[in-house]
């Protein structure tokens, strides 16, 4: 069952990736404090997490910061290699924090698990965004077609944020 909002954020070990390295970790760890934005992706480097996804927030993380938003958080399931690759890739080292969840511990224990097994990518995150208020779900967004970027993306929360 997808985490729903008033639940508070779990706490798995998941891999930190920042400008400063890599480093392990929990979710709770990375999530738990101030007001973050936690958006999910089904696989680095693939093409509507690397091109349309990922870029928006990207692109939207000064307005982010200005609605509030103390971190704005990726999460994977990849292993800590090619996330820290792909966020050197795309430019967003020191504006984006990365969650590698290599096993997909976290994408399960948050019900946002996929199963891309068909495609040969196996268990992986849903494309999802959530607002976390101090360990606090508040908002989950999870997209209902694959390729979309609609409820999950940066406008969306950004509006979210506003209301």
């Amino acid at each position: 069952m997808t985490i729903q909002p008033g639940q508070p954020i779990v706490s798995v070990p998941v891999k930190k990736v920042t400008e400063n390295g890599v480093e392990d970790a929990t979710s709770a760890d990375i999530l738990s404090t101030g007001t973050v934005v936690f958006f999910t992706v089904p696989g680095a480097f693939t093409p509507t997490c690397h091109l349309n996804h990922l870029p928006g927030y990207l692109a939207a993380a000064d307005q982010l910061r200005e609605a509030g938003v103390d971190k704005i958080v990726c999460g994977t399931v990849n292993d800590h290699h090619v996330v820290k690759a792909w966020a050197e890739a795309t430019g967003a080292l020191g504006t984006i924090e990365f969650i590698a969840d290599g096993l997909g511990k976290l994408a399960n224990a948050l019900g946002l698990e996929r199963d891309l097994t068909g495609g040969g990518l196996g268990m992986r995150f849903n494309r999802a965004s959530l607002l976390i208020r101090n360990g606090e779900i508040e908002i989950v967004n999870v997209e209902g077609a694959p390729g979309e970027v609609t409820s999950s993306g940066a406008p969306a929360m950004l509006e979210a944020l506003k209301g």
